[in-house]
């Protein structure tokens, strides 16, 4: 079998910037339905990685190169985690990729609040590559919360990586909160309805465009240490 150090070197050498990995058995306090093992019966180990958003494109006045680039990060790690699965599968390793982003089979159209089959924010969390900010979003150290995510599910018993638990956010920071047009973010969760209804639009031709980042692009550690963007004020800036 494969150990964790083998597994991590194939998801950078496929284009990852980040990759930590979980056990199946850490996500107890997922909803029933929502856990890797109910997606993946022999699941063990859940294999998480990260690609950045390029740090330019929040600061993009005119929302389509943002959009587009969110919607090439998905079909890129989706194709990642393909990969992966083909590659572990030459070695003889039992493994399913799951869809980063939509389609949801768990939606409800009256309150537009969807739920992917496996929550790729806490795998991320839980697989240690970052903490979730008061935005919900990722964050990441280095990557700010520009960190978009993609999971393969294993069957192999894989070391894992130490969780990261706690808010990155000082307690008395509002920022992304009073940033957000439609006051969708409500501390560790977002009001789904509301916040769509701003954030995706559609445009000519009937196509589906994000049009609001804010809770992103407001954020002082948005850029992360990397980039310079982990701001030493923040404290201040909280205050």
């Amino acid at each position: 079998m494969i150990d964790a150090a083998a597994v991590k070197a194939i998801v950078l050498s496929l284009g990852a910037e980040q990759c930590g990995i979980a056990q199946a058995a850490s996500f107890l306090e997922a909803p029933e339905g929502f856990r890797p093992v109910d997606i993946y019966s022999q699941c063990r180990s859940v294999v998480v990685y990260l690609k950045s958003m390029p740090a330019e494109l929040t600061r993009a006045a005119n929302p389509l190169p943002y959009s587009n680039t969110a919607q090439l990060l998905y079909r890129e790690l989706d194709r990642l985690g393909l990969d992966l699965v083909r590659a572990l599968q030459e070695r003889g390793v039992p493994a399913v990729p799951l869809p980063c982003d939509t389609p949801y089979l768990d939606w409800d159209e009256a309150t537009s609040h969807g739920k992917g089959i496996l929550s790729m924010r806490h795998a991320a969390q839980l697989a240690g590559l970052g903490r979730l900010g008061r935005n919900t979003l990722l964050m990441n150290e280095e990557l700010g919360n520009r960190a978009y995510i993609g999971a393969v599910l294993t069957a192999a018993e894989l070391e894992p990586d130490p969780p990261s638990p706690g808010s990155p956010c000082p307690d008395t920071c509002r920022i992304c909160l009073d940033a957000c047009p439609e006051n969708a973010l409500i501390g560790m969760t977002v009001i789904q309805a509301r916040c769509r209804r701003h954030s995706i639009v559609n445009v000519g031709r009937n196509f589906e465009i994000y049009n609001c980042h804010l809770c992103r692009s407001a954020c002082p550690r948005s850029l992360g240490s990397g980039r310079g963007g982990w701001r030493k004020d923040f404290h201040q800036l909280a205050k």
